[in-house]
């Protein structure tokens, strides 16, 4: 009976004495995007973007159906959100043109539900001064996300970035920042990867720390300080690489990040990337996809529960109140931009049957911009009576050809739609628009810089691929590097080509044309190149030329000082030259961009006398070195036999 008594009691104190159970999992969703470089619209074409209605047009994004995709996926969880963005929201569009006076980008994130974005390469192309502007802007006419970049390096001395830091030192832009979401603490810090450092040059005097030493700092500050339950990390560095990209290293090398929102590299990655406990994300680009991901978080840890990507597109009603907003915006660029060019948003500039699209060969739209680079300057500034004011050769970079030029419903090339294609820049004149310039280089310079796209390109990615106008050139990939290109031709006033003498004997002086950020990269690609692709600008009369900026091309010689020429417009006025062959008041494009014609042609072999024909030394140093290891190698054989024989003949005396 005691014994009974004993196990009754046992059991009551059991039940009746609390025992603290296992905390249980808190639920968490980000909702994320990345690198929408102002592409408020759907596209392509803008023309075709119908965000009132749904299941009439083949475009993709647009910030009225991500705001519809953000609102949505908040009404179907009970749990707190949080919609990050990974950087590069400016850059890309009409809109950009008035950022700085304006702030539209970031007000029109919050405005949509953004909590948190970083600043991407794409955010300094209006230098630190112009980025100021933009920030103020956005403060003063609406607000904007939070914006946290941890690695930037301001100057001492050079006071060019001094408004920016100021903005810094006022907490506009943090270091880090931790929120809090009932209950769950999340720290957020944000970077600029090296690859996306180095695409931007206009950020002087700023530079930018080690990607893991400063994450490293970020890590122990909000684990231990701030005693944060979820580690973020917006990291514009990107997934370029695969698994060995900037962002898997870094979550292998940094433990403590939850999870990276990648951005920079425009990744379509369809599930996250696991590197040991970090989940890494990136929703492709330009506002194409929206990622949701959903993580618990529990005294275990972080682990992900579901993800999904959204895809923006036509089955998506855009939000009404945004996209009124937006076109209240179109409003401003067409009479602070457009009006005085006789331009309008959406007025048709051409129209074409055919696509013109980007990828890493020739194409036609990069004919078609290169052409027009040399047109433009030669219709203001080459004389018939001065055969070296002519320009032979202009370039243009992938990575400033932004957006293809789509057929779409209506065929007809909108405003809009060309100036996205080829968007980007801002001048010493402090205006909107990469400037023209224009030098001379000696042949040989002229292949080193055609050997960026045969040996540079594959190694730094698609962006450093050149398309060209003015010369054609073939190029086999099986030889040597810095010395693949194997044939140059190169055109007369007449159409006609013939072959470019790229001897160092040869030393006339021929007129190249580009923006001044490509200008900027041919200048100083020896560096990437450890000397071997040296290319030095020169005046006509052979002189190198340190400030490329002296060498802009002068819009209006009538007026005083120097009106910069601006690539983008040049561009819309060579649809001017094509002929209106239908009568309908819009010209077409002609048919020879229907095709690529031979610019740049991949020719492999494997033939030896193909891999060593009018070799440079980098060539024939590498035949030396071969030589000499197959020298030493049958030496080491004839030595090896001759041993083998002497203990061989040695062994039969003995018997």
């Amino acid at each position: 009976m005691r014994l009974i008594k004993t196990f009754l009691l046992l059991i009551l104190a059991l039940v009746l004495i609390p025992v603290p159970l296992p905390a249980s999992e808190k639920v968490l969703s980000i909702i994320h995007t990345n690198d929408l470089h102002s592409r408020l619209l759907g596209h392509c074409p803008n023309l075709d973007y119908t965000p009132s209605k749904t299941g009439d047009d083949q475009t993709m994004g647009g910030w009225a159906r991500i705001a519809t995709v953000i609102k949505s996926e908040k009404e179907k969880r009970q749990n707190p959100t949080l919609v990050l963005d990974a950087g590069d929201f400016l850059m890309g569009s009409l809109f950009h043109m008035v950022s700085r006076e304006e702030g539209l980008e970031l007000r029109l994130m919050k405005e949509m539900g953004y909590d948190v974005t970083t600043l991407g390469n794409h955010e300094f192309d209006l230098r630190p001064a112009g980025l100021a502007r933009v920030l103020n802007s956005a403060a003063a006419k609406g607000g904007m996300p939070l914006l946290v970049s941890s690695n930037l390096i301001f100057s001492k001395d050079d006071q060019r970035d001094d408004s920016l830091q100021e903005l810094f030192d006022q907490g506009v832009v943090k270091k880090y920042a931790v929120l809090e979401r009932e209950g769950i603490r999340i720290g957020l810090f944000g970077l600029l990867g090296k690859d996306g450092a180095e695409k931007a040059p206009f950020a002087a005097p700023v530079k930018f720390r080690d990607i893991f030493d400063v994450s490293r700092q970020m890590v122990n500050l909000l684990k231990e300080k701030e005693k944060v339950d979820l580690v973020v990390c917006l990291s514009h560095s990107g997934l370029e690489g695969g698994m060995k990209s900037e962002d898997v290293t870094l979550a292998g090398e940094v433990p403590g990040i939850d999870i990276i929102i990648s951005g920079h590299s425009h990744t379509r990655l369809l599930k996250p990337i696991m590197v040991n406990n970090t989940i890494i994300v990136q929703a492709w680009a330009y506002g194409k996809h929206v990622g949701v991901l959903d993580l618990a978080i529990g005294p275990e840890g972080v682990r992900m529960k579901d993800y999904k990507i959204v895809e923006v597109d036509d089955r998506i009603m855009g939000d009404p109140g945004i996209n009124r907003r937006i076109e209240s915006y179109i409003d401003i660029i067409n009479q602070k931009v457009l009006a005085e060019l006789d331009l309008s948003f959406y007025k048709p500039v051409a129209e074409t049957d055919f696509d013109l699209t980007i990828e890493t060969n020739e194409t036609n739209l990069g004919n078609m911009i290169a052409d027009s680079i040399r047109w433009y300057i030669d219709h203001l500034d080459y004389n018939p009576n001065d055969p070296l004011s002519k320009v032979r050769v202009a370039v243009q970079s992938n990575g400033l050809i932004r957006s293809p030029v789509l057929v779409g419903k209506t065929g007809l090339v909108a405003v809009c739609d060309l100036f996205r294609s080829n968007p980007l820049g801002i001048g010493w004149d402090d205006t909107m628009g990469y400037p023209l310039i224009t030098f001379y280089v000696y042949a040989a310079e002229i292949k080193k810089a055609l050997e960026i796209l045969t040996t540079v390109a594959p190694k730094k990615g698609d962006d450093y691929f050149i398309q060209v106008s003015g010369i054609r050139c073939k190029y086999n990939p099986y030889r040597m590097p810095f010395d693949r290109v194997t044939d140059i031709q190169i055109e007369d006033e007449h159409g006609n080509y013939s072959t470019l003498d790229c001897s160092s004997s040869n030393k006339t002086l021929y007129k190249v044309a580009a923006n001044i950020y490509n200008a900027t990269f041919l200048k100083i690609i020896g560096g990437f190149t450890w000397n071997i692709l040296n290319i030095v600008p020169k005046d006509r009369n052979g002189r190198p030329i340190t400030d490329l900026g002296t060498v802009r091309v002068d819009a209006d010689k009538e007026k005083q000082g120097l009106q910069e020429l601006k690539e983008w417009k040049g561009l819309m006025k060579f649809m001017g030259t094509f002929k209106d062959t239908d009568g309908d008041g819009v010209p077409e494009i002609p048919p020879r961009y229907r095709n690529k014609q031979g610019r740049i042609v991949k020719a492999p072999s494997m033939n030896p006398i193909a891999l060593v024909s009018g070799g440079n030394y980098v060539t024939w140093l590498a035949v030396g070195a071969v030589v000499c290891v197959l020298a030493v190698l049958v030496f080491i054989a004839w030595f090896t036999v001759k041993m083998i024989r002497r203990v061989l003949g040695s062994g039969r005396n003995h018997a």
